[in-house]
Parts: C-alpha cells; sequence; structure tokens
C-alpha cells in the first residue's frame, strides 16, 4: 500500500476567497470545482508529507499549512503589496530555510519557506 496524495481541507463558506492567495500569489491552479469545493494544486510532482510539531521552531506557534517556494523574496513581495497580515517576519533561520508567516483569507496560519 502507498499513499498517493495528503489533501489538506480549509472549511469556508466562500471557496473562492482563496483564488487570490493561492493562485494569483502562490500560482497554484485550479485542478477542481464542484462549487462546494474547489483544488488548488499543480502539476509539479511533490512529495507526501505531513508534519506533527510541538512548535513552529524558532519559538513559533506551529502553522497549520507550511508552503514550499522556489522564490521566496517574489512571494514575500507580492504577499505584502496583497495586504495579507505578515505575523512572522521574514527570517533566515539557522537550520536552513528563509521563512514568514502570514494569515490566508480564512485566518489559517501559513509558514512559507525555501531552503537556502
Amino acid at each position: 500500500m502507498t499513499v498517493k496524495r495528503i489533501t489538506a481541507n480549509i472549511h469556508t463558506a466562500n471557496i473562492y476567497e482563496a483564488k487570490c492567495f493561492y493562485q494569483d500569489i502562490l500560482g497554484l491552479n485550479i485542478l477542481m470545482d464542484h462549487g462546494w469545493i474547489a483544488t488548488y494544486g499543480s502539476d509539479h510532482e511533490m512529495q507526501v508529507q505531513i508534519s506533527f510539531a510541538s512548535q513552529g521552531g524558532s519559538e513559533t506557534p506551529t502553522p497549520d499549512l507550511s508552503i514550499e517556494v522556489d522564490d521566496i523574496d517574489v512571494v514575500y513581495k507580492k504577499i505584502k503589496d496583497a495586504g495579507f497580515k505578515i505575523v512572522y517576519e521574514l527570517v533566515h533561520e539557522p537550520w536552513g530555510v528563509k521563512r514568514f508567516y502570514v494569515r490566508d483569507p480564512f485566518g489559517k496560519l501559513v509558514n512559507i519557506l525555501a531552503h537556502q
């Protein structure tokens, strides 16, 4: 038996609020839209991972989602320009990532990161 996919499900009354953050800024595509559920994703092959944590590192809260990107400076600027709330400023962490925390349109704490 092999796990083929792990999907995060975020409850919301307005699924289309995800478009600006997850499609326009992060570049994910709509893979499925049934009106009551919209799934965003990428054709890029990704690893299946699920993490369990007592904190987010550097004594930060544990994020709801972690999203690795290839150009964090571009994503950071887009997030700031779009007016999303940064809760942990862009920083180089001692374990080799550059990252920041932002609240998505649904209030979820999202860790945006890039490996250095």
